[in-house]
């Protein structure tokens, strides 16, 4: 990923916090010669410094993986950000965002116990605390049958870059102006774009 250097953000645990936040992911590696893609919820182990996910069984893309050095893209908030924002007309339009890239190794993960943790761990992830279902709850016989349909993974992190675009390379009244244009909008892109900027101002 092309990263100037006032974008790139270096510190891990916000990097972490990014992929935590933003994770359905899109996972790039090779099939049959060829670039492939899927879109797919990940789980992050810090302590492992690792992946996890599961392909549906149907889909190719598993089949020549494993071992493979795969791209995981995480990409977060984004929006235009409009000249007419700005203090003069010496402008062009661009785009803030927020994106994460992650290298790793693809294992392919076989052990039952293992598959039902990295199961559960997605459904505590998603589901709402108050949430009646649990994956624990759900009859064993038919969690058994629909495991088979899937097939999980683990991808050791080798790499991370990260990016953080959001118009620091303009001066901080500038930033302010773009803040409050983003700010009087209802898009949820455009709101968190604009507490990012605060942050960092």
């Amino acid at each position: 990923m092309y990263i100037p250097k006032h974008f790139e953000i270096t510190e891990e645990d916000v990097i972490y916090e990014a992929i935590e936040k933003y994770s359905f992911a899109t996972l790039f590696s090779q099939h049959q010669g060829e670039p492939c893609a899927t879109h797919l919820p990940l789980i992050l182990n810090r302590e492992k410094n690792a992946l996890y996910g599961h392909f549906a069984r149907a889909n190719n893309q598993w089949k020549d993986i494993e071992n493979q050095q795969v791209l995981v893209v995480f990409q977060g908030p984004h929006c235009y950000i409009s000249p007419s924002w700005y203090e003069t007309t010496k402008a062009v339009p661009t785009w803030n965002y927020v994106s994460v890239h992650v290298y790793g190794k693809v294992e392919i993960v076989e052990d039952p116990k293992l598959v039902f943790d990295s199961l559960n761990d997605m459904v505590n992830k998603y589901e709402a605390a108050d949430s009646p279902y649990k994956l624990t709850g759900t009859d064993s016989g038919y969690i058994d049958s629909m495991m088979k349909g899937i097939l999980p993974f683990k991808i050791n992190i080798t790499k991370k870059e990260a990016k953080a675009k959001l118009s620091q390379n303009h001066q901080p009244e500038r930033q302010k102006l773009v803040i409050k244009n983003l700010e009087s909008t209802a898009d949820q892109n455009n709101l968190e774009i604009a507490a990012l900027m605060k942050k960092n101002l």
